[in-house]
């Protein structure tokens, strides 16, 4: 039986959002061991954006767009990428890749409930068994002597939660904006957008910058591998997966993330994973489980 391309490329993007997206927790925890991180994430947006810019104008795509499109992907790229990602990179100086990873997997639970908050709709018995589960694996994570006790890594976590808030809320956002059709050119923008805003944060807060030829050989590649797989093509599914799939879904994106990043992390890094880590993981993808059987089988009735 053939697969239709919508199918394939549907897949293809999951994959890009569940396995790149895992990796690109330990690529900028080993980038930001030497750069600033607004410096570090600014100038890897802003590099994907303009990359971008320059493929479709070889390929013939149109980069225009409307007032109302251009002012959307300002809003887009720092709801996603400004604050929602660039502060994540902050607070990776205070906490573990993996341990990053872990609380962002509660994602889904922080759409359900924005969801819930600003549109009304109604949670279903199972996503409520799912929101306590998550609530329990985040107190399980975050109730670790080992990780309180590292300096600056309550903040750290506190920002990584209002980080998801933003994304949350970009995600439901993006769903009905009016954003350029193209998908690779909404990219394109929204990487641009969030990137200048990065480096305008940077410079503001008198970030420490320094050229690629004074970095060292592992945070160079960090870079490339940010710039092209965890910015071009990862983003690029990520934008065109919310057009074709609900929110909830995408989200679930969240239940191989960790578990890549967990293992890159110890793997590369030599970050600790304490048993209370994988307990909390396991309560917190059930949880996530949850919220997802439950949108499924709302779709089935």
């Amino acid at each position: 039986m053939s697969i239709s391309r919508n199918t394939l490329l549907v897949v293809s993007a999951f994959f890009a959002i569940y396995v790149i997206w895992g990796s690109t927790y330990l690529l900028n925890k080993i980038a930001v061991s030497e750069l600033p991180p607004f410096m570090l994430a600014g100038i890897r947006f802003t590099v994907a954006g303009v990359l971008i810019g320059l493929i479709c104008t070889f390929s013939g795509i149109s980069l225009r767009i409307t007032a109302k499109q251009l002012k959307n992907t300002v809003i887009a790229g720092f709801l996603f990428l400004a604050f929602g990602n660039g502060v994540v990179v902050w607070a990776l100086k205070y906490v573990d890749s993996g341990f990053a990873a872990l609380e962002i997997s509660a994602q889904p639970l922080v759409v359900l409930l924005l969801m819930w908050v600003l549109e009304g709709k109604k949670i279903k018995a199972m996503s409520i068994i799912g929101i306590v589960l998550g609530f329990v694996g985040i107190y399980l994570l975050i109730a670790q002597k080992q990780v309180v006790s590292q300096e600056n890594s309550l903040l750290g976590m506190a920002m990584i939660f209002v980080c998801m808030v933003s994304w949350g809320y970009g995600s439901l956002f993006v769903g009905k904006a009016d954003l350029p059709k193209n998908y690779f050119v909404n990219t394109g923008y929204q990487m641009f957008m969030g990137g200048i805003l990065l480096i305008l944060a940077s410079l503001v807060l008198n970030e420490p910058w320094s050229s690629p030829g004074e970095w060292s050989g592992p945070v160079l590649t960090s870079m490339l591998l940010l710039v092209v797989f965890g910015s071009i093509i990862a983003f690029t599914s990520f934008n065109y997966l919310l057009r074709k799939v609900s929110p909830e879904k995408v989200a679930t994106s969240t239940y191989v993330n960790p578990i890549i990043a967990l293992f890159l992390g110890w793997y590369f890094l030599d970050e600790n994973i304490t048993r209370q880590s994988m307990v909390a993981a396991v309560v917190l993808l059930t949880g996530v489980y949850f919220i997802n059987a439950s949108k499924k089988r709302n779709v089935h009735k």
